[in-house]
């Protein structure tokens, strides 16, 4: 199993020497993975939108808060860690032209090293898409397949030929290429049937949120979702084999000698003998990559869950391995 952490793009903990704090905490306690999310802008009204992973259906902060922008982010995370895979949980693909996007990946995987991740999204809210004047809403799923199929010819062909609906490229050289050899893997983001057929035909990993209304992606509900990835990758001569499962969600270790809270515990979320039992159900579903979640906006009270899992939960998931 491997584990990383998502780092905040908004919010008060969005702040650079913060999210480098945990970016450098990240590396010391070897986790495997730092990632950062994407919007570029938040219209002050959402009345036609809906965010798919809180219970109000609005971002948490409202839309008046700092943004950092993540690929600006990855390049300095490139040369701030040395070890730690990095990448977007996730970049909303139909924001920004495809042929410079898959430039500035293939940069920031030169400069990490071959450490990059592309996590990618189609992106939920209408008004941030009209504010970009990026293809239309209704197109999006189209077009993020399109861009990315895009993004791997340019990363792996050279002169660069694509004709699609939505893009048209031909004989240009896009160097350099990333580091990693066939290209930077690409992790689906989404839970939806237009999401899970992406993945299995696109990706080379799923990567859903865990945390959505009405509750936590359950593990029998993950499974479904994972059967139906395998068909999709079958039906189009892929290897499911091949395919990485994983699982990102909110995980907080609780102290040692803490009362538990009162209530139905959130799964990831308790002791560490708790939080280990959670990600073991995962596990035996196939997921080898889990990536957690702060639960409070408080640096300390992060850095601190950071250590415990590392110190007393990251343990007892080696020796369950071993047996």
């Amino acid at each position: 199993m491997e584990f990383g952490f998502a780092l905040p793009g908004r919010g008060p903990l969005a702040q650079p020497d913060v999210v480098l704090r945990m970016a450098a905490q990240a590396e010391s306690l070897r986790f495997d993975s730092i990632f950062v999310t994407d919007h570029v802008v938040l219209p002050a009204s959402m009345a036609r939108s809906v965010y798919p992973y809180s219970t109000t259906g609005q971002l948490a902060g409202g839309a008046a808060q700092d943004y950092l922008e993540p690929l600006a982010m990855l390049g300095y995370l490139a040369h701030a860690t040395k070890r730690v895979r990095l990448g977007t949980s996730v970049l909303v693909v139909p924001y920004r032209n495809p042929l410079v996007t898959a430039k500035t990946l293939a940069t920031i995987d030169q400069l990490s090293r071959g450490r990059l991740i592309l996590g990618a999204g189609v992106g939920w809210l209408r008004e941030e898409f009209e504010a970009l004047a990026a293809p239309a809403f209704e197109e999006r799923g189209a077009v993020t397949d399109e861009y990315l199929r895009l993004m791997r010819a340019t990363w792996t062909t050279d002169p660069v030929t694509f004709e699609g609906k939505h893009y048209r490229v031909r004989d240009v050289h896009a160097l350099p290429k990333p580091a990693q050899r066939g290209g930077i893997p690409i992790w689906i983001g989404g839970h939806t049937d237009a999401a899970l057929k992406r993945a299995g035909t696109l990706g080379d990993a799923w990567h859903p949120i865990g945390l959505r209304p009405p509750a936590m992606l359950l593990p029998d509900e993950y499974a479904q979702k994972v059967k139906q990835i395998h068909a999709w990758a079958q039906r189009a001569g892929r290897d499911p084999k091949a395919f990485t499962l994983t699982f990102r969600a909110p995980m907080e270790v609780r102290p040692r000698g803490t009362k538990a809270a009162r209530g139905e515990r959130p799964r990831l979320q308790g002791t560490a003998a708790e939080v280990a039992a959670d990600l073991q159900q995962y596990a035996a579903l196939g997921v080898t990559h889990f990536v957690f979640d702060p639960t409070v906006p408080d640096l300390r009270a992060v850095l601190a869950n950071m250590a415990r899992f590392a110190d007393d939960v990251r343990p007892k998931l080696k020796r369950s391995a071993v047996k």
